[in-house]
């Protein structure tokens, strides 16, 4: 059988994931995988629509195609996002429909669930007989029973081809609103009380929804704010995954395009940072991951830490919850405050124009008074997977976030938490006692209330 293998690596020949591709390859010399290292390559793909068109020409004529991608800040890379833009942009969506396809990536496990959820969406979406994902820890090849589990992988998924075996969908086609914004008059302006407020956008088409939506939110204020459109931006590619910045945060584009200056300068002072953009596919644009991936060059470490964050989405928001978690997430793990999240389904202007003062006025009021939410599973169990990797396995290169979660005291592992199990030993050695394991069973719900009982009464 011929699979066309689209590879999403920016690093093409030494991505680690395309180590287990070609380790399938070796065990498996009776099927001819095809590897189109589509991310390395995406520049001269946009470019030459020639190159672009030879490798559908591949995926015509293959029995299966294997996604096959590191991952990026929650998602799969900005070049591989480009690419698979790119397939609707220049109709060639027929190339990959019935075609039956999996999915595989190499990660530390921070958000894969995202990146395929995306990957499992964007095939139904090209009508692609989907069998199923593998997300693989990037050590999982030096295991011998994980090594077994990737070969079952591409065996279940060369069998499905050879058997066309039936396969579900998992995600509905999205449906776009026809509603076109019309602004209103700002009646009563918000003063930004000395806070700098950064949007960032994608903005391509200034009559669009979005670029109402940004100048809407714009006008809500008394004074001026910073609104970037990425385009404006010279910024020479994606981040080439190279981590050479692991060691002091500089990323080897330093000095070549206007990205770092921007980040370290009006995105990192900014005390609210909005991001705008319209749906593209089932995430935003390739544009605005790229400012996400290049981000990357500043480690783990968060910028937004104790500010404010929001977005603003044109589009089917509400179809996609993968895309909803992503972002929360994006505020979350840089330890910031979520304000909202801002879309114009809502399909009323004068509710659009209500939603957006309101945005304007809580993104102040929360700044004002430091307004800080818990954090849920996205943001503690995230940093719990970065806190182990950095104590250890990755430590080098990444010695600037090693750095960092030292000073601030972020390895916070729980066998060192004193008072928990001096508590605990108290009590396993009070129930070893005769009688008293059935006293302290029916005394727990009592007693574990007391402490936080006290506090809402004396505090």
């Amino acid at each position: 059988m011929k699979i066309a293998v689209l590879s999403g690596s920016p690093k093409g020949e030494l991505s680690v994931t395309l180590q287990y591709v070609k380790f399938i390859q070796k065990k498996f010399p009776q099927h001819d995988l095809k590897i189109f290292n589509v991310s390395q390559r995406i520049q001269r793909i946009e470019k030459d629509e020639k190159t672009f068109e030879r490798i559908i020409d591949d995926v015509k004529t293959s029995d299966g195609v294997l996604w096959a991608f590191p991952l990026y800040i929650l998602l799969v890379p900005a070049q591989y996002k480009r690419f698979i833009e790119l397939i609707w942009e220049r109709g060639a969506q027929g190339a990959f429909k019935g075609k039956y396809t999996a999915a595989l990536s190499t990660s530390i496990h921070f958000f894969d669930h995202t990146a395929h959820n995306y990957m499992r969406a964007i095939c139904d979406d090209l009508d692609m007989k989907f069998v199923e994902s593998f997300s693989a820890d990037m050590d999982d090849i030096f295991s011998e029973q994980m090594r077994t589990r990737l070969l079952m992988f591409a065996d279940n998924f060369f069998k499905a081809i050879e058997n066309k075996l039936p396969t579900m969908k998992s995600y509905t086609p999205l449906t776009y609103s026809k509603f076109r914004y019309v602004l209103g008059k700002v009646k009563d302006r918000v003063d930004t009380c000395g806070k700098r407020i950064v949007v960032v956008t994608d903005l391509k088409d200034n009559g669009s929804n979005l670029a109402k939506m940004v100048e809407r939110f714009r006008e809500s204020f008394s004074q001026d704010i910073d609104v970037v459109n990425l385009y404006d931006i010279d910024i020479k590619g994606g981040c080439l995954g190279c981590t050479e910045c692991g060691f002091d945060n500089i990323c080897v584009y330093e000095g070549k395009d206007e990205f770092i200056d921007f980040f370290n300068t009006r995105l990192r002072n900014a005390d609210i940072t909005i991001f705008a953009g319209a749906i593209k596919d089932r995430y935003l644009s390739a544009r605005m991951k790229m400012s996400w991936d290049r981000g990357f060059f500043n480690g783990h470490i968060p910028i937004h830490e104790g500010k404010q964050m929001g977005f603003i989405v044109s589009g089917p928001l509400s179809q996609i919850p993968n895309l909803r978690q992503i972002l929360e997430a994006e505020a979350e793990m840089h330890l910031a405050n979520l304000v909202g999240i801002i879309t114009d389904e809502c399909g009323d202007s004068s509710q659009m124009d209500a939603l957006l003062q309101n945005f304007a006025n809580k993104c102040v009021q929360f700044s004002v008074e430091n307004y800080i939410r818990p954090k849920t599973f996205l943001a503690v169990g995230g940093y719990k997977i970065f806190r182990d990797a950095i104590w250890a396995r990755i430590r080098f290169p990444f010695l600037a976030d090693y750095r960092f979660y030292r000073k601030h005291n972020l390895f916070d592992f729980p066998q060192k938490d004193k008072r928990y199990l001096d508590y605990s030993k108290q009590m396993f050695d009070l129930i070893k006692k005769p009688g008293m394991k059935e006293v302290v069973r029916k005394m727990i719900k009592t007693e574990m209330v007391k402490p936080y009982q006290r506090v809402v009464e004396t505090k």
